[in-house]
């Protein structure tokens, strides 16, 4: 297959290096807990999303900002490595590349801290040039991770709105400045958590505790979008007009680190997308992809490539 006939995304969001620290338990509020050492992976949620897609097939473009210092230069080899296109990602001279500080237990489980960085400098301008030129170019798809600055991930929304480009929008986090314009978008694809937020934020609450399918319904009648909600183990609830499709998650052998599943989820949600497959099955390859993904440490260094994610798949 070559570049023209390959499923074409374009990712916005963030770039970062992550610090990674494998201890016996996460750490309490004020207590410190030590691990045998520290390594450093390529991450931010964008940025791993557009590695996901990209070995699940599709030709990717990234848009975003890195620092002008050795963090954001390691970072953009990084994705020029595994064939992301990096031409819309900015250099910002005195600005330190983003980083997150990751504890992981032995469970898998984990703790994020994130200092943005250059990731709160990208502009929406370069957002909506990197849009018109993605039109151009053919993309099948936009995917968005919020990790940016709240005005250029709004730009990014309206501009493929614009250009008549199939939208998802991965709110992590939610951001109050995003949330009116969530009705132009095509597909939003929270957790649990998120949809929660987005949820609160969006519709009046009462004070009882509506299930996941409830609240994403409610949102995707309100917004009039298909809400997506992954749900880890529990797989995923794709809400559309047709009503509530569950996913069931991946098989999983062993789970070492769940950090990036969520992405390798998007990135590939986004990628079957763009190469024309259905919703329910965009899904369930992402969904298969996730519980592919955990069983490595790091954010990218378990996300399947295309065979993989097809064999996965189909056994679900």
């Amino acid at each position: 297959m070559t570049d023209a006939d390959a499923a074409k995304v374009l990712v916005i969001g963030a770039v970062n290096v992550d610090l990674v620290v494998a201890a016996e338990r996460l750490p309490a509020p004020g207590e410190t807990v030590v691990g045998p050492g520290v390594s450093s992976h390529g991450g931010g949620k964008g940025a791993n999303a557009a590695v996901a897609a990209a070995r699940a097939g599709a030709v990717v473009r990234y848009c975003g900002a890195v620092g002008d210092d050795e963090m954001g230069a390691g970072a953009l080899g990084g994705l020029a490595d595994e064939g992301v296109d990096v031409t819309e990602v900015a250099r910002i001279d005195g600005v330190s590349t983003g980083a997150a500080l990751i504890v992981v237990d032995p469970s898998g489980e984990n703790q994020i801290a994130v200092g943005s960085g250059a990731n709160a400098r990208v502009a929406p301008e370069s957002v909506r040039a990197a849009v018109a030129r993605a039109a151009d170019w053919g993309a099948g798809c936009v995917l968005i991770s919020t990790e940016i600055a709240p005005d250029a991930a709004v730009e990014a929304v309206r501009a493929a709105a614009e250009h008549g480009i199939p939208c998802v929008v991965n709110p992590a986090p939610v951001l109050q400045e995003l949330v009116g314009v969530l009705s132009v978008a095509d597909f939003l694809t929270p957790n649990s958590s998120e949809l929660r937020d987005l949820y609160a934020q969006t519709l009046p609450c009462d004070r009882r505790d509506p299930a996941a399918a409830e609240m994403a319904t409610a949102l995707a009648e309100h917004l009039d979008v298909t809400v997506v909600v992954t749900l880890g183990a529990d797989g995923v609830l794709v809400v559309d007009r047709a009503g509530v499709t569950s996913v069931p998650a991946g098989e999983v052998e062993s789970v070492a680190d769940t950090t990036g599943a969520g992405d390798t989820f998007n990135g590939v949600l986004a990628a079957s997308l763009a190469a024309g497959h259905d919703l329910v099955t965009a899904a369930r390859r992402g969904a298969a992809a996730a519980s592919l993904s955990v069983a490595h440490v790091g954010a990218r260094t378990g996300m399947p490539t295309a065979e993989a994610i097809a064999h996965a798949a189909s056994a679900t």
